[in-house]
């Protein structure tokens, strides 16, 4: 059975992105990129809800980002070779191949696609994430701190749900972020 990573970077005071939407306080270095395609490698299967996925969709639409350098080449190529799995009652058709929509969250139906999987599941997106910690279904917690105190906005980690975690790595990087990942204890 695969592991469900919920995987995310975060503000120090535990938000995704600030109180009006904005997230370029999370801009990677190199190095952190380079890192974050080593985290994508095992994955074989994304879930997303509709904001992140229609923000991730440049890794196969945008030409110019993809083609920036090696590294987000290799994260691109990575992206794309990964299945998705889309949860949105809006959008109307996938932006994206090997990408299928659904429309409302069943954690039977995640608990048996990743029974299923031979390779790890990552969900990305504080809503989808805090339905499948509401369900029981997150396995471990990846999160890259960034060195900034953003005040407000989307938290990372869901309201109302407690959770016993067991640190199994750690790593910091030039310029203050740190890396951190947990199991989380059923």
């Amino acid at each position: 059975m695969a592991r469900i990573v919920y995987l995310t970077n975060a503000s120090l005071d535990g938000y995704i992105e600030d109180a009006d939407g904005r997230f370029d306080w999370s801009s990677p270095s190199d190095d952190l990129h380079a890192f974050y395609n080593d985290l994508l490698r095992p994955v074989g299967t994304l879930l997303y809800g509709r904001r992140l996925y229609e923000t991730m969709a440049v890794w196969e639409t945008d030409p110019d980002l993809i083609g920036e350098n090696a590294i987000t080449a290799e994260f691109a190529a990575l992206w794309q070779a990964a299945d998705k799995v889309v949860w949105s009652r809006t959008l109307d058709a996938p932006l994206t191949a090997r990408t299928r929509l659904e429309r409302a969250f069943d954690p039977d139906a995640v608990r048996a696609l990743a029974a299923g999987a031979d390779r790890d599941l990552a969900i990305g997106g504080a809503e989808l994430a805090a339905h499948a910690f509401r369900a029981g279904l997150v396995d471990e917690v990846q999160l890259v701190l960034h060195p900034v105190v953003v005040g407000g906005g989307k938290r990372a980690l869901p309201d109302g749900v407690r959770a016993h975690l067991a640190l199994l790595d750690q790593r910091t990087f030039p310029g203050g972020h740190v890396y951190v990942r947990y199991a989380v204890r059923h």
